[in-house]
């Protein structure tokens, strides 16, 4: 922040509640104004007034069924042994506006939905009646409005039908036409402007240069934008140049209602969005940093003609849940709506820690197992774009909580408006495999993977999480994948399905800079090393050769990676660990070959290693799962997996080879 001179502070950390309150007393916000539109473009849309019905609904007495118009009292007494006799008259159709009259004797044939005949005070179903010419036997008696939907029954002329800020979805509009109503004064929509900040960003579409990351903050916040019923403007991106800010904020509020940016937010030297939006003022900036993690930087200001500027996290997963919190509640105010916020009620898979006086925001994975939901909480400030696709929602840790523990119960705030929970949950070690595989799934089946390393897919199956679980674990005494730790773990009443083969090597720079030729050479100085998350297979695998290294040297192993430079510095996916390589991050990683291919980046194996699925036995006549099992197997796949460099398909793929006692 070279043009400020200054490292910025944040003074007052505010709880959400606190910062909205604050923000409240600042300015009014309300709705904006009403517009009249046609109801076939009100979808989404808040009525500005209430609706009264200027007819009854429906405008005349209906027969329900398929029958006879009848006088109830001409059919009492009557039953199979005694039935009555009544004079068919007429017939009487939906739509017809000449009716007949009955009297004493007679009935009328009648259509469901037709207006019922004056004189007539109930239908007797078809069923009931056996009809010769124009004489009618019938065989059930009938009382008085049986069988006819009144005028008005359903809705009464003058009768309020729509309060004011009710959402116009399929529901509502189907009352708005059904009393006769063909336009509505609904709620202006508040203009939202879109501004993503930052020298590394570059619009999707564009080439994407060195150091550079396509814009995503854009397009996730202005369909946030959109979900609420306010319209998006996006303003592109702005660099981390004062007057280029400037510029922007001063265009962006001289068309728009809000103003949303994201990124530039931190304390950071090169941060300028502190400067720029006290400058708008007064009052100026009125909420300097929230307290929950993440999400602490977030900062709102009130320009001088009475706008709200909110500055989001850089980070989407981060920037989405603020939304969540702060900018759904404002525009909420202004639309005159509530804040159709759907939650549901989980249990915790694994440990989440709170933040220590903030509150913590962990978005979640949901897992319906059949017996309750379960949360598997993702990162939210690693900036894992992953994040947006797996999670369903988030969860918020108080701040006086130190930790949730697995097994919780927590609440998780949706993302979308319902939750529509998967049929094929596939939790264990990241493979390049399974992305082949689960697009050729019939599409019946909704699949969702969560990435938690082999270990974490083992315990998914023993707590019944998981319907399958991928794993690549090797033993170090035997030198055996999988095997040893399902019964190592007592992993009971599961099975473990032969997967396949992939060959796993250091992924190295093209050329191979660093002259890294094994497994030793990651003890150089200067050689920084990827490494994978803990319980992952190739963690296990790269541990276990530096547990040998460690043996021949005579030191411990805990000695041993305190030399190697990275060795903490984790990644979740075989992907991210190539990522890490080609962008200079690392001079190697261990991971899989494929993944070396994906970035165009050497290769050195390491040897060959069994992927395998343990899926629990009361799993296996799931419909979904015996649909994964006969792709597993099938040609198809197996074709397409062996396309990949450093996969192989066994002989014995699909087979059990080995089941709880």
């Amino acid at each position: 922040m070279s043009e400020t001179g200054k490292r910025v502070i944040f003074h007052e950390l505010l709880t959400p509640e606190e910062a909205l309150s604050k923000v409240f007393s600042a300015v009014k916000v309300e709705p904006l104004g009403t517009e009249i539109i046609r109801i076939e473009e009100s979808y989404g849309r808040v009525l500005a007034r209430d609706v009264y019905s200027r007819i009854d609904v429906p405008p005349f007495d209906r027969a329900t069924m398929d029958g006879f118009a009848v006088r109830a009292e001409d059919t009492f007494g009557a039953d199979e042994l005694n039935p009555v006799r009544l004079r068919v008259i007429g017939n009487v159709e939906t739509g017809v506006e000449e009716l007949p009259q009955i009297n004493h004797g007679e009935a009328v044939e009648i259509a469901t939905g037709a207006p019922m005949p004056p004189g007539a005070n109930a239908v007797v179903m078809v069923e009931y009646t056996r009809r010769d010419g124009n004489e009618l036997m019938i065989y059930r008696s009938v009382t008085p409005g049986e069988n006819v939907m009144s005028a008005g029954s359903d809705v009464m002329m003058g009768e309020l039908i729509l309060r004011r800020c009710t959402v116009i979805r399929e529901r509502e509009v189907g009352l708005l036409a059904a009393v006769g109503i063909d336009n509505v004064e609904v709620i202006k929509r508040p203009r939202v402007s879109i501004i993503s900040t930052g020298n590394e960003l570059v619009s999707p579409g564009k080439e994407l240069g060195r150091g550079k990351i396509y814009d995503i903050n854009t397009y996730t916040i202005a369909h946030a934008v959109r979900s609420m019923g306010a319209e998006p403007i996006i303003m592109g991106i702005v660099r981390d140049n004062i007057n280029e800010m400037r510029s922007m904020l001063s265009n962006a509020l001289g068309t728009s209602d809000l103003v949303l940016l994201s990124g530039g937010t931190s304390a950071g030297l090169a941060d300028l969005t502190y400067k720029v939006l006290d400058e708008l003022g007064p009052p100026g900036i009125v909420v300097h940093g929230l307290k929950v993690k993440p999400g602490k930087p977030t900062v709102i200001a009130v320009s001088r003609n009475n706008k709200l500027i909110v500055g989001l996290p850089g980070y989407p997963s981060s920037a989405l849940m603020i939304f969540n919190i702060i900018v759904k509640p404002i525009l909420a105010k202004m639309l005159c709506m509530g804040i159709d916020e759907v939650r549901v009620r989980a249990r915790l898979a694994i440990r989440a820690d709170g933040a220590k006086g903030r509150r913590a925001l962990y978005p979640v994975s949901l897992v319906d197992t059949g017996h309750g939901i379960v949360a598997y909480p993702l990162p939210a400030e690693s900036g894992a774009i992953s994040t947006l696709a797996f999670a369903d929602g988030y969860i918020a840790i108080p701040e006086t909580v130190e930790y949730l523990d697995s097994g919780d119960e927590v609440e998780v705030a949706l993302f979308t408006h319902q939750y529509m929970p998967a049929n094929l949950y596939i939790i264990g070690s990241h493979d390049l495999g399974l992305d082949v595989l689960i697009p050729m799934l019939p599409g019946f089946i909704r699949a969702r993977v969560i990435n938690v390393g082999s270990m974490g897919g083992l315990y998914a199956v023993k707590r019944g999480e998981a319907d399958v679980a991928g794993l690549h674990l090797v033993d170090e005494e035997t030198g055996q994948y999988n095997v040893p730790y399902m019964i190592k773990y007592s992993v009971n009443n599961a099975v473990l399905i032969r997967g396949y083969s992939r060959e796993q090597g250091l992924i190295i720079p093209r050329g191979n800079p660093k002259n890294i030729r094994s497994v030793e050479d990651l003890l150089r100085d200067d050689v920084r090393i990827v490494n994978r998350n803990k319980g992952a297979g190739t963690r296990f695998l790269l541990d276990m050769k530096l547990k040998e290294i460690a043996s021949k040297m005579g030191i411990k192993f805990e000695d041993l990676v305190k030399r190697i430079n990275g060795y903490y510095y984790e990644v979740k996916t075989h992907t991210a660990v190539a990522a890490a390589v080609a962008q200079g991050k690392a001079d190697v990683g261990v991971g899989i070959r494929a993944a070396a291919a994906m970035y165009s980046l050497d290769f050195i194996p390491l040897g060959w290693e069994s992927y395998d699925f343990a899926i629990s036995i009361d799993r296996l006549e799931k419909d979904s799962v015996k649909a994964f099992l006969s792709m597993l197997r099938s040609n198809e796949f197996k074709e397409a997996l062996e396309r990949l460099p450093g996969y192989r398909v066994p002989n014995d793929i699909d087979e059990i080879i080995w089941k709880s006692q």
